[in-house]
């Protein structure tokens, strides 16, 4: 069988991917710093490596996902979030593989009343939104065999993410102001990865017939409040955090201004998800009470 080439190696859904995807093939996983190295701001580099590798699938899990910092370095932004994901879509294409690439919620405007279904009209309000949805283009121009699995507010017990750093502010000061008027859908990177292999699974790695968007987030909805709120109350009760924890306000966007906007509604529609595939991501709160009860006991 051909190896399954993995880009990320070390990020938060990549990490998870390394098990599930493993039943399904050799996995190879790279990112700039393993042997061979691979770096998606160098989009010829990158070409060398799947020309080497030869792989029946390519996933692509890696992105420049610096919301803020994008503002100001938009070239690298955009090579690495546009041009990497088209270059991929050119040499998958090229040798006949699939290629399975991860997108975000940020290509929508953000101010919706429903959950954005996949072919609702796009408008990125930022450069991270506007490259990650330029790379999306870029393959559906390619016209390849392709998944671009769009997700949202992704967490997990490695990385950098909201979560992790909850639970460090929560345990270093005595009140959190977190923003109340952003709504999402928390999503676990387990789960993602998780989907991901099974729906890889019940189409043995053919992406043909099913090529296309899909959006792949947790069920349910809630703010970034919300959410911190959660965080506290699990995390006490599974021991990782005392019980006299940082109290939590709810605050506006424009109390916590940031260089980059973020957009006020970021749910998905993930209905297509379950058609195709029968797959639904449970509740966010099930999934944010599995993440703190296995960290609580590594």
């Amino acid at each position: 069988m051909k190896p399954i080439l993995l880009l990320g190696r070390n990020g938060q859904v990549a990490w998870e991917l390394r098990r599930t995807l493993a039943p399904l093939g050799q996995v190879v996983a790279l990112d700039r710093r393993s042997e061979p190295a691979l770096d998606l701001s160098w989009p010829d580099g990158l070409a060398d490596v799947v020309r080497t590798l030869k792989p029946g699938l390519i996933v692509n899990a890696a992105a420049y996902t610096a919301v803020d910092r994008a503002e100001q370095e938009p070239e690298l932004a955009q090579r690495i979030n546009t041009v990497a994901p088209g270059v991929l879509a050119e040499e998958a294409k090229r040798i006949g593989a699939g290629l399975v690439h991860f997108s975000t919620d940020y290509v929508f405007t953000g101010d919706a009343d429903r959950p954005y279904h996949e072919d609702d009209t796009t408008g990125p309000q930022g450069v991270y939104g506007r490259t990650k949805l330029k790379g999306e283009e870029a393959i559906r121009a390619c016209g390849g065999n392709y998944w671009i699995l769009r997700t949202a507010w992704v967490y997990g017990g490695r990385g950098h993410n909201f979560l992790l750093t909850m639970l460090r502010l929560m345990g270093e000061r005595s009140q959190l102001g977190i923003v109340d008027d952003q709504i999402g859908s928390p999503t676990w990177s387990r789960w993602i990865a998780e989907a991901s292999a099974q729906m890889l699974a019940r189409t043995r790695l053919n992406l043909q017939e099913s090529a296309g968007i899909y959006h792949l987030t947790c069920d349910g909805q809630t703010s970034w409040y919300g959410f911190a709120c959660k965080i506290r109350e699990l995390a006490v009760e599974q021991g990782l955090l005392p019980n006299s924890a940082a109290r939590i306000d709810a605050i506006t966007s424009a109390d916590f201004p940031t260089p980059a906007k973020r957009p006020a509604y970021s749910v998905l529609d993930h209905h297509r998800l379950e058609d195709y595939f029968g797959l639904r991501l449970p509740a966010w709160e099930s999934g944010l009470a599995a993440c703190l009860e296995g960290m609580a006991l590594t």
